[in-house]
């Protein structure tokens, strides 16, 4: 197995946001500090003993500023302190762990344990744990617990949503240290998508097609860091089959969106195949960031001449200036200590076609040397 990637498991500060995320300063939507204020800011920051990333800490107070000044109601503020501190609470769970790679498993929290479904995720999570991959669920029932009996409970991690009409987490999970509770779904989905490197959905209702077609977009809008994503069902099942007959007949079919973006995911009832999906993903690719105008795409193997070529040829479509080429650790690479031992390839991405750059990974992920 190659090393955990980066982004989105366990990347620096500067290689979490979106891959194509706005490229404007930290300071964000907030109040201008006068120079005394900053100075308390920066001061209580020093009392608090941090030494690093004022301009992010400095940013979030000033969005509270922002917040104080326009006389924000109750209700709006009881919203977004309850959410910070649920961000800031999973961060914390989540934290010891950002150098494993990780799988998160979605589905139906109704599926019974003597449904071939659960069955199915119980499989394929178990697999995934013997490559040492953590399984991260919802931390319910159904589907989610069948992921986490899969994977054990040293190798699981969950996080809960607390609703009146549910029961808490399952006893896979329950009582353990990497388990979080939260209170909003969009907080929950935030940490479930942020903190993976790879994703399977099993059949499920309203919010398992949510979680799903969020997944999509985030993936087809450049949102979330490239991952492969597995549709799993049952040999003979029908729900993904039937999902994708209304994709391409009533969204495809009116060319919203592209054939290309079939590229995000694999629909599957084969564990093999799924696992190769996962897996296979990071053969040779590691991860990507943008420097500047360059995404840079970090490899285990560097192309040969002629595979640089074959890139240079079949992708020219996504590049705006120049060509796709091999780079040396870029400056901000090498301040950040950001994986200067792989290799490396550069290109100016048009930040529009991300079925086509996930086409291209998969290619990349073909160079590799025989005897690797």
């Amino acid at each position: 197995m190659p090393p955990p990637p980066t982004e989105p498991g366990g990347a620096p500060p500067e290689a979490v946001v979106p891959l194509a995320a706005d490229t404007a300063g930290a300071e964000g939507v907030g109040a201008e500090f006068s120079p005394a204020a900053r100075a308390l800011v920066d001061n209580l920051l020093d009392e608090l003993g941090v030494t690093e990333r004022h301009d992010l800490y400095r940013a979030i107070v000033s969005t509270v500023a922002h917040l104080a000044q326009e006389h924000t109601d109750a209700v709006d503020l009881k919203l977004a302190s309850a959410a910070l501190a649920e961000m800031a609470e999973a961060f914390r769970v989540f934290k010891p762990y950002r150098g494993a790679l990780k799988v998160t498993f979605f589905g139906s929290a109704r599926t019974l344990p003597d449904d071939p479904l659960y069955l199915q995720a119980r499989r394929l999570a178990e697999r995934m744990a013997r490559h040492d991959w953590m399984v991260v669920t919802g931390a319910g029932p159904g589907i989610m617990a069948a992921g986490m009996e899969g994977a054990g409970r040293d190798m699981s991690l969950g996080v809960n949503i607390r609703l009146p009409f549910e029961q808490g987490a399952n006893a896979f999970i329950a009582q353990d240290p990497k388990l979080v509770e939260m209170r909003y779904f969009f907080s929950r989905k935030l940490m479930l998508i942020k903190e993976s490197d790879a994703y399977a959905v099993l059949p499920g209702g309203f919010g398992t097609l949510d979680e799903a077609f969020e997944l999509l977009t985030l993936l087809q809008t450049g949102k979330a860091q490239p991952a492969p994503l597995v549709l799993l069902d049952v040999p003979e099942g029908s729900y993904w089959r039937g999902w994708l007959r209304f994709v391409e007949d009533q969204v495809a079919s009116r060319a919203l969106i592209n054939e290309d973006d079939h590229s995000f995911f694999k629909i599957t009832a084969d564990i093999d195949e799924a696992v190769e999906e996962l897996l296979g993903f990071y053969r040779n690719y590691h991860s990507c960031r943008w420097v500047g105008a360059l995404l840079v795409i970090r490899l285990q193997h560097p192309p040969t001449r002629n595979q640089l070529g074959r890139l240079n040829r079949d992708f020219a479509d996504i590049v705006t200036e120049g060509v796709i080429r091999p780079t040396k650790p870029l400056g901000p690479e090498r301040s950040g200590h950001d994986h200067l031992d792989l290799h490396r390839i550069a290109l100016r991405f048009n930040r529009v076609h991300y079925a086509r750059l996930r086409q291209m990974i998969d290619v990349l992920n073909t160079f590799v040397p025989e005897n690797s």
